[in-house]
């Protein structure tokens, strides 16, 4: 009996961990400012990214990456989790809606490119979309 707790437990916890929730405006502003000491950008790059441009450099692309990762929202085995953007946004989107753009964005990296420039292609796709379109009038408040 005991035995079988424990696989519980160790199933529980191991499903604890996988399970993703929305970060708070603290935190999304603490991972912003670790990430900028991490991967500094210069006060062009900072106002462009703060404009919604996302040019193709690499302190862009790091920076891109390390916020992704550190949300939660880019994992290098699984790629970018659009329905966490979704649930970060608090998007009215249906999770159909949700699917496919994850589905039309989604990259398996087949190129074997660099983490920040897999991150960054698919960051663009989904910025493209209605889940982009909601994440600026989100930021822009």
């Amino acid at each position: 009996m005991q035995f079988f707790i424990v696989i519980l437990v160790v199933i529980a916890l191991a499903y604890a961990e996988d399970e993703w929730i929305p970060k708070t405006e603290a935190e999304l502003e603490v991972i912003a400012q670790e990430c900028l000491k991490d991967f500094p950008l210069s006060k062009e790059q900072l106002q462009k990214f703060s404009s919604f441009e996302y040019p193709d450099e690499e302190p862009i692309r790091k920076y891109m990456l390390c916020t992704a990762k550190r949300v939660g929202f880019f994992t290098e085995h699984e790629g970018y989790h659009a329905d966490r953007v979704a649930k970060q946004l608090k998007m009215d989107l249906d999770e159909a809606e949700i699917v496919a753009i994850n589905d039309g964005c989604a990259d398996k990296n087949v190129e074997g490119s660099s983490a920040d420039v897999w991150a960054y292609r698919v960051h663009k796709c989904v910025m493209a979309s209605k889940i982009g379109e909601h994440g600026k009038a989100y930021f822009q408040k």
